[in-house]
Formats: C-alpha cells, sequence, structure tokens
C-alpha cells in the first residue's frame, strides 16, 4: 500500500470511530485550543486553571452521553432484533428531540409490520405443516388398512399354491413370488409407521419412542435407548407431535450419516415445559455448513416444527465428537397455534 492510501485508510478509520467518541475529541480539541491560546498571551497556569479546565471537559462529557442516550437506545433495539428478540420496542425518551423520536416512532411501526408478517407467516407454516401431517396420516392410513391387506392376502393365497402345487417348477416359483409378496408386506408396513405411526396416536409418545427404537436399531447394529422420564399422563398430542417427529429425524440422520455405536432418547417434563433429547456418539458433522446447505438432514424442518409451538430446537456437534439434539416446548395450550 502506498503512503497515500495508508493516509487515507488512517483517515477513514478516524471517521469511523463511534460518535460519542468523535463529540469528545471534538470538546477536547476546543478545549485544548482555548488552552494553547491562554498560554500564548500569557495567561498563569495554577489549580483554579486546571481545575476549572477538567470541570468544563466533564461537563461537555456528561452532555455528550446524555445528548447521545436516545441514540444508544435506538442501537441496543436494533442489536436485540437482529439477536432475534421481535418483540423490544423502542421506548420514548425524555431527552429526546423530535428528530429522535420521529425515528423511534418510525423504527417501532416497521418491528410491528416485522411481527404481523412474522405472525402470517407462522400461520401459512403451521397451516402448510398440518396439511402436510393430515395427508401423511392418510396415506399411512391407506398403506396399511388396504395396500397392506392386499398384500397380506397376496401372501395367504401364494402359500396355499405352493403347498397344494404338485409341480416342484410351478411350488419353487411360487415360493419366491411369496417371498417377494411377504417383503413388498413388510415394506408397506414399514413406511406406512413412518409416514405417521399409529402407535403414536393410540398409545403416546412413550410407546412411539419404544417402537421407534427397536424398528431403527433393527439389523445395523446400533443400540438405541429409550429414558422416558415424563408424568404418567400423556402430553398434549400437539406436543408429542412435534417430539416424535424430531425424534425420527434426528434418529434417521444419525443411522444414516453419523455410524454410531449407541443412540440414547430421553424426555423430561417440567411443570411447563417438556424437553426430547437425541445423543449419539457418531462421527458428528459441521453444524454451519450443514444449516448453509439447509438439505438433506432436516434441521429446518425440525426447527420450524419446534418454532410453531414457540419451543426451540439446540443441537450441539462437531466432526468426530458425536451429536446432541434437544428440543424443549411448552405445555400451555394458549401458546400453541396448531394441532398436529
Amino acid at each position: 500500500m502506498t503512503s497515500r492510501g495508508a493516509r487515507r485508510g488512517i483517515r477513514l478509520a478516524a471517521l469511523r470511530v463511534p460518535l460519542v467518541a468523535k463529540l469528545v475529541g471534538a470538546n477536547l480539541l476546543v478545549v485544548g485550543l482555548f488552552t494553547g491560546i491562554w498560554l500564548v498571551v500569557g495567561g498563569p497556569i495554577n489549580a483554579f486553571v486546571i481545575v476549572a479546565i477538567t470541570a468544563v471537559v466533564s461537563m461537555h462529557l456528561a452532555l455528550t452521553l446524555v445528548a447521545l442516550r436516545p441514540i444508544r437506545d435506538l442501537e441496543a433495539v436494533a442489536t436485540r432484533v437482529w439477536d432475534g428478540d421481535y418483540g423490544v420496542r423502542v421506548e420514548r425518551s425524555a431527552v429526546a428531540d423530535r428528530e429522535v423520536l420521529r425515528v423511534g416512532s418510525m423504527f417501532n411501526i416497521l418491528l410491528d409490520g416485522l411481527a404481523a408478517d412474522r405472525a402470517k407467516m407462522r400461520v401459512l407454516a403451521a397451516e402448510v405443516i398440518a396439511a402436510e401431517d393430515r395427508e401423511r396420516s392418510a396415506l399411512a392410513r391407506e398403506l396399511h388398512d388396504s395396500v397392506a391387506q392386499h398384500l397380506a392376502a397376496v401372501l395367504l393365497q401364494l402359500s396355499a399354491a405352493a403347498r397344494d402345487s404338485t409341480d416342484p417348477l410351478v411350488a419353487e416359483r411360487l415360493h419366491e413370488a411369496r417371498d417377494s409378496a411377504e417383503y413388498a408386506l413388510n415394506e408397506a408396513r414399514a413406511l406406512s409407521h413412518a409416514l405417521h405411526p399409529g402407535v403414536l396416536d393410540d398409545l403416546g409418545l412413550e410407546a412411539a419412542l419404544r417402537k421407534l427404537a427397536r424398528d431403527s436399531s433393527y439389523g445395523n447394529g446400533v443400540d438405541i435407548d429409550v429414558d422416558y422420564a415424563a408424568r404418567p399422563e400423556r402430553l398434549p398430542r400437539d406436543v408429542e407431535g412435534v417430539l416424535y417427529r424430531v425424534a425420527q429425524e434426528a434418529v434417521r440422520n444419525a443411522t444414516t450419516h453419523a455410524s454410531p455405536r449407541r443412540i440414547r432418547m430421553s424426555v423430561q417434563q417440567a411443570s411447563e415445559e417438556a424437553t426430547l433429547s437425541v445423543h449419539d456418539d457418531g462421527v458428528g458433522f459441521d453444524l454451519a455448513d450443514a444449516d448453509a446447505r439447509r438439505a438433506g438432514m432436516g434441521l429446518t424442518s425440525m426447527r420450524e416444527r419446534v418454532d410453531l409451538l414457540d419451543g426451540h430446537l439446540d443441537i450441539h456437534t462437531a466432526k468426530g465428537s458425536g451429536t446432541t439434539i434437544s428440543a424443549t416446548v411448552p405445555l400451555d395450550a394458549a401458546s400453541r397455534p396448531i394441532s398436529f
């Protein structure tokens, strides 16, 4: 960088300092200028002059901080909004001038509009997810009550035909067809449960999680445990639905991508909320990279479902250190906008 460019960079850096520093620096410059003039004209420097200069500088600094308080309040509100607190508003300041008050009022109007838009988006997202769950439930019932039943009938007919056949070649082919029908029947039942587990509706979250653990550990050598410490009475249906979907997605991700030896699902219930945690000892993953891709691992779907119940989802993971996914949702019915 040339010397001219370096000087320009220094000037720009000086202009970018906070407004408080600029005003204090300007005040100090004025005080220094008057002090220099005082010395040039031969004015005496004694304790009284030093005290007076200190008092003037302190008074200027105090007035500057008071004058800039409304602007700092605006900055604090903007920071909280950036961090996700959309309920914060700019409070009316007793020391703000008319222009700053106008800026604060416009900022509040924008935040109100943002809150209204977010509420509409939440309603729309809730309707989309609820419609998806209804379609999944209907498809699961169709698979279980129609397709699976017909496949079971075909399986019985093929078994009877193979048993009654006197031609060894025909009997062999019938056995092969029976095995194919049995495989298709098992796949239809597994798909029906994956789309919408009937055990969740009939027996509740604990039974659904234990069945999920049995089905997910079958044939892959993964040890999956369930620790259910919630109260004996069932959780609200929408809470059970969201927690089950989070557990289902987390277990699927772990068994598919993480190569774990053990997965542990636990449910804890406090007076006003329920928490599901799924921990695996697999290879972990790069959370920032997964969020950037926003596809393939279902993290976005987890967050959206939990957020619709005013809950929060925490993910702790790193490559080589396993993954823990925790979903916490409130049990207050008034805070739940949808039903799953």
